[in-house]
């Protein structure tokens, strides 16, 4: 997975923030352009981080998935690891490790546990 910074962020960020929106409206909350917004939305979708949804093929409408969560999460350690893709898919991706997994785990909507902590 290769990110391209700060702009890939910026993007999950606004979707996270603002819910499902087009590259238009991305590129305003960005500051991007809308012409970069349209290049990297493919490929965050390739990688995983968004999807595009809406009743027509082309409509343009994205919104960001469990795993462009999991990225948001691990952000400030995208450029001290060799496998950032290892590290935001967590243990199913095969991994062992237990540490951070836990978070990761929520962010994906895996954690099922009953905690009804206010």
């Amino acid at each position: 997975m290769k990110l391209r910074q700060p702009t890939d962020f910026l993007v999950l960020e606004a979707l996270e923030d603002k819910g499902r929106n087009v590259a238009t409206n991305l590129a305003a909350h960005t500051g991007k352009s809308r012409k970069n917004i349209n290049t990297r939305l493919p490929v965050l979708e390739d990688y995983g981080l968004v999807r595009k949804i809406g009743p027509a093929e082309r409509s343009g409408l994205y919104e960001i998935t469990s795993l462009g969560k999991a990225a948001l999460v691990y952000r400030e350690q995208y450029d001290e690891v060799d496998d950032f893709d290892s590290l935001i898919e967590g243990p199913s991706a095969g991994g062992t490790g237990q540490s951070g997994d836990a978070q990761a785990s929520f962010v994906r909507g895996e954690d099922e546990s009953d905690d009804d902590e206010d």
